[in-house]
């Protein structure tokens, strides 16, 4: 039984992880834009009233399918800055758990934790190439919310009563979230009319009001009075970039995600190729010997991935070996099912749970998964003064040791587990999803695949199914994964922990062969599925007043 229902349509489908933002693009469609427009539409708003998620000073990955049948990944990860350097931080411990803590926690709180974002000028670009509308009107929405305020629901009053204590520091995130002192309640109406004012800014002049403009300019002047290093010219030259995605085969259908710095299109299809050589579907779903395998593929990947996955323009990152079935064998070989195994790196971090997605689809073939995020929760707990925007926390997800793959390096772009995934049958497409939860993203999108593709659940279901995680560690389960599989998991050498939620709220959107759409979210987070059905008169038709008659009177 499912938290949630899905919605259907034919002439388009938005998913976001919040009423509002799916509202947005909603209204994006009904007014004639595609699947572009209301994605950025939902982004802006999503800056706006989930605002501990996503901002324009953060960043992320887009995957868009266009008419055509291209597939485009839009990186506007953001960047270490120009004076950032790999011992730029004081590390407190060379052994997990503690091995990305830095000193003071510079790396998480404050301006030495935010790197140059990448998020804004990505979606103006995106928006320019490959949207029909103009920037004002998709970001109308947004700005509308913020100026006139909404209701906050559990979930924001949650996030930010976890976090009074920092946001009692800064004095807009205070004046914001902590009115009188008190964390706001469900219900309570939010107003960010500074906000307003920056968004109306980048309305009128596009991302040049941040990235060579005012807005930038009263960030640089923060991080010299702070002691950030985010300059000028950092914000002037960040810049996206379009890459090829990661395609890989896997029971007749083709997977397709974001390639390296993103962990997802190599080490999902890395760890499909090792299941396919089982049964899942004969092995069941929650099963001792289900979850085993899903621990175990998990470990050789994050074990690969601390060595290999990163910014590819500093980083030589095997992707044709890791995403080979002839590499799966060898690690198929290695598998052990009555034992759990430390496994090492095949071939010769940390990071945020606190991030957004959004799926969309349009009725005439454009399709866009995108996740963004400013790292943690409300990013590094601080805003640029007079504008409300809320600073990222994206140093945190490099390696604070040097002379590591993930290290810092002045212009590198960060690493990310974002999986704005697709699943094709036939060439045609069948899926798209993606979720939130830092680490924890790419192992949940194989997992929702497997649902999908093995299972054979309903797209609500496989959304909402409980979740397993682990990187070589603990092992996570979801409440829902049975005392008896957890017994048996035990047996075997897993640590085991109990947690709430493995990553965050999933949102997906199913396609059939009719034309028809299902999209679903799941109840890790405020996600709301809105579908588009009717459409607009039979060519033709019009009305003709001459004809209307009355009736005669008795």
């Amino acid at each position: 039984m499912t938290e949630k229902r899905p919605a259907a349509g034919s002439k388009g489908v938005v998913v976001t992880n919040h009423p509002l933002a799916s509202a947005a693009g909603a209204e994006m469609l009904l007014a004639g834009g595609n699947a572009v427009d209301a994605a950025i539409a939902a982004l802006f708003t999503l800056t706006v009233v989930e605002p501990m998620m996503v901002g324009i000073l953060g960043g992320g990955t887009a995957h868009l399918r266009l008419p055509d049948g291209r597939h485009v990944i839009v990186d506007g990860l953001s960047t270490a800055p120009g004076a950032a350097r790999p011992d730029m931080y004081r590390t407190v411990s060379d052994t997990l758990p503690d091995y990305g803590e830095t000193v003071d926690r510079e790396n998480h709180f404050g301006p030495r934790a935010m790197a140059v974002p990448g998020a804004l000028r990505a979606w103006c670009q995106t928006l320019e190439r490959y949207g029909t509308f103009p920037l004002a009107d998709v970001m109308e929405p947004a700005i509308r919310h913020a100026s006139r305020g909404w209701r906050a629901t559990p979930y924001l009053a949650d996030c930010v009563s976890d976090n009074a204590g920092e946001l009692a520091t800064d004095h807009s995130l205070a004046g914001t979230f902590l009115p009188g002192g008190e964390p706001i309640r469900p219900g309570d109406r939010v107003v960010r009319a500074d906000y307003a004012e920056a968004l109306r800014l980048i309305s009128r002049m596009g991302a040049d009001a941040l990235h060579d403009g005012p807005l930038g300019g009263a960030l640089v002047r923060q991080m010299q009075r702070t002691g950030g290093l985010i300059t000028m010219e950092d914000l002037r030259a960040a810049a996206p970039i379009e890459r090829e995605p990661i395609r890989s085969p896997y029971r007749g259908y083709e997977i397709i995600g974001p390639p390296p710095p993103s962990s997802s299109g190599v080490h999902i299809a890395q760890m499909l190729n090792v299941l396919e050589g089982f049964d899942l579907r004969a092995i069941g779903f929650g099963t001792p010997d289900g979850v085993h395998l899903l621990a175990e593929v998990l470990k050789m990947a994050f074990a690969d991935r601390a060595v290999a996955t990163a910014d590819p323009a500093f980083v030589t990152v095997p992707v044709a070996r890791l995403i080979s079935k002839d590499y799966a064998e060898t690690r198929r070989a290695e598998l052990r099912m009555d034992r759990a195994q430390d496994w090492q790196a095949g071939i010769g971090g940390t990071e945020s749970a606190n991030t957004t997605h959004v799926t969309v689809a349009d009725g005439s073939g454009t399709i866009v998964s995108s996740t963004q995020t400013i790292n943690s929760l409300f990013g590094a707990r601080f805003t640029v003064a007079g504008t409300g925007m809320i600073a990222n926390n994206y140093m945190y997800n490099f390696d604070p040791h040097p002379g590591q793959a993930l290290s810092v390096a002045p212009g590198k772009r960060v690493f990310t587990s974002m999986s704005p995934m697709m699943v094709l049958k036939d060439g045609a497409p069948r899926f798209a999803l993606g979720l939130p939860g830092g680490l924890k993203i790419f192992g949940s999108a194989m997992q929702a695949i497997i649902n999908l593709l093995d299972h054979r659940m309903p797209l609500q279901e496989a959304v909402e199914a409980p979740r397993v995680w682990t990187q070589g560690h603990t092992l996570h389960l979801e409440p829902a994964i049975s005392g008896e599989t957890e017994a048996a998991l035990a047996a075997r050498g897993h640590r085991i922990e109990r947690v709430k939620t493995v990553g965050g709220g999933m949102n997906a959107i199913a396609f059939d062969p009719d034309g028809s759409m299902t999209g679903a979210a799941c109840w890790r987070a405020d996600g709301t599925p809105v579908g588009i059905g009717g459409g607009l008169a039979r060519a033709g038709v019009r009305f003709n007043p001459d004809a209307v008659t009355t009736e005669p009177k008795p």
